[in-house]
């Protein structure tokens, strides 16, 4: 079973939680915020279990009967909201936190509900939780866990403690995945440099045997993009839908190539190069690119996630991106 201790690089965070339970001082709603992978929901776990301890002091003891029944996913007053794919609605909130929450702990101090995804609550959901969160019962504690706090409600914000999950630093994540995952030391640079700081990434970059094949991919696109006709990119198209599930391992990596690009064009400083085999290739993009053209295609990245998270068609959204990635 985790602990606080197995938490990397969040030293105010847990600091936070820890003092919190020792101290009595809990809120009765906290809001974890960060992007996908980056531990949200590693922290929040780690923080219900640390309440529920029949021992109380900060970390789960990981021996008593509440710890073992969190950490097998089985306690009955540690409840994790349920939804459908596109949105939480207001029956999901009423039916299973409004609902039971009135019924008190049944066997534990408090009674948490972790709501995952928050960001996918609607607006007549939000409005329901809030009716909860202004008058909660002493035993309640509500966590959302979202990776776009911007579409919480102003009044959710303001009666919530927000703990901001921000990147890890890469040393820590190398060291990270050496010492608890057993990845040799190249390729432990290599996924904590394309991590991006996200510690949740970096694992499965390390694990994975499908990333070395599609940053050979990447690296292949970017080296041809400017040159290639309609049909070659078409064809570019149609194997990307056929690994549609990891389009977003596709979007970071070609991210982080345009970012190397527009950073050296900028720095001329090759230290913080992600690509550093691809050096020749980014300084020869960097000096025939303008920055106006750069710029245009790292807001690009930005559209076509927006279209993908609204459900535009897949075809259509990456068209248009891979046509954008050809600026000059």
């Amino acid at each position: 079973m985790e602990t606080f201790k197995d938490v990397i690089g969040r030293e105010q965070v847990v600091q936070h939680l820890k003092e919190a339970v020792r101290t009595d001082q809990v809120s009765s709603s906290y809001i974890f915020c960060g992007e996908d992978g980056i531990g949200k929901n590693f922290v929040a776990g780690i923080f219900a279990a640390a309440l529920q301890c029949e021992k109380h002091d900060g970390e789960p003891c990981c021996q008593c009967k509440s710890c073992i029944q969190a950490a097998s996913g089985n306690h009955p007053d540690i409840i994790r909201v349920l939804h459908g794919k596109a949105s939480i609605g207001v029956d999901d909130i009423r039916n299973q936190l409004n609902n039971d929450i009135q019924v008190k702990p049944y066997s534990s101090r408090y009674k948490i509900y972790l709501i995952d995804e928050a960001e996918k609550l609607t607006e007549a959901a939000q409005n329901a939780l809030l009716k909860t969160i202004e008058e909660p019962p002493e035993y309640a504690v509500i966590m959302l866990l979202t990776n776009n706090i911007n579409t919480l409600l102003p009044t959710i914000l303001s009666r919530c403690i927000t703990l901001d999950l921000k990147t890890v630093d890469n040393g820590k994540i190398k060291e990270y995945l050496m010492d608890n995952c057993h990845i040799p030391d190249y390729q432990a640079e290599l996924s904590a440099a394309f991590s991006g700081g996200n510690l949740g990434k970096a694992i499965k970059y390390a694990s994975s045997e499908d990333f070395a094949r599609r940053k050979d991919e990447v690296i292949q696109l970017v080296k041809h993009i400017d040159n290639l006709k309609k049909d070659e990119i078409m064809d570019y198209l149609k194997h990307l839908a056929e690994d549609k599930a990891a389009i977003h391992d596709y979007l970071d990596l070609l991210f982080l190539w345009y970012s190397d690009v527009l950073r050296f064009k900028a720095t001329k400083n090759t230290a913080q190069v992600i690509y550093k085999e691809e050096l020749f290739t980014i300084q020869k993009q960097a000096a025939y690119k303008s920055f106006e053209a750069l710029n245009d295609i790292m807001e690009s990245f930005n559209t076509v996630r927006a279209r993908l998270n609204a459900n535009v068609n897949f075809d259509t959204a990456i068209e248009l991106f891979l046509f954008a990635l050809q600026a000059k």
